[in-house]
């Protein structure tokens, strides 16, 4: 199911600079600023929604700002509800059956490859995580096997191939598992 919103992500190299960036973002345009954090090696993520040209025009000012401090963006025009929800949590699951990983160099690029994936196919996003060590992203879903490959496969292809370190998936998990990945 789609949120019916659009949501841009910007990361900087730069604290300082991911800073005055946001301030130039929400002046810019009618946004949510739903977001802030800082990440490892002093990375700066920025995440903005709203309606389309809105969020459109505060990443523009955000990327202005940011010049050559940016290391990634991601806008996405409809986001599934899912990736909202799962967005550095974990939504608990009973039951995993199979399990789709993907693990990102930067942050954000996981936000894309969860979208994605959500769209592709009937699966459960369990976790969308962009505060890793490292800087690194990744999600963790699950559901049937087919629909789990079927997802993973559409989120690596969102992604650029040199932003993806790894991507597994896992066809019956142990239940064990759910106490790492589905609690």
């Amino acid at each position: 199911m789609l949120a019916n919103l659009a949501v841009g992500f910007l990361e900087s190299s730069s604290i300082a600079k991911g800073i005055e960036a946001t301030d130039a973002m929400v002046k810019m345009a009618s946004i949510k600023l739903a977001k802030t954090t800082i990440v490892a090696r002093g990375k700066y993520i920025i995440f903005v929604t709203g309606a389309l040209g809105e969020v459109e025009s505060a990443m523009r000012a955000g990327r202005e700002v940011l010049g050559k401090t940016l290391v990634d963006e991601v806008l996405i025009r409809n986001v599934h509800n899912q990736v909202v929800t799962a967005l550095d949590k974990r939504v608990p699951v009973e039951v995993l059956g199979a399990v789709g990983i993907i693990e990102t160099k930067e942050a954000i690029a996981a936000v894309l490859a969860a979208d994605a994936g959500a769209k592709a196919a009937n699966v459960h996003l369990i976790e969308v995580k962009t505060v890793v060590g490292g800087g690194k992203g990744y999600v963790t879903l699950c559901g049937e096997v087919g629909d789990v490959r079927t997802a993973i496969a559409a989120g690596i292809n969102a992604i650029r191939k040199d932003l993806i370190v790894s991507h597994v998936i896992i066809p019956q998990a142990d239940p064990q598992l759910l106490a790492t990945v589905g609690k």
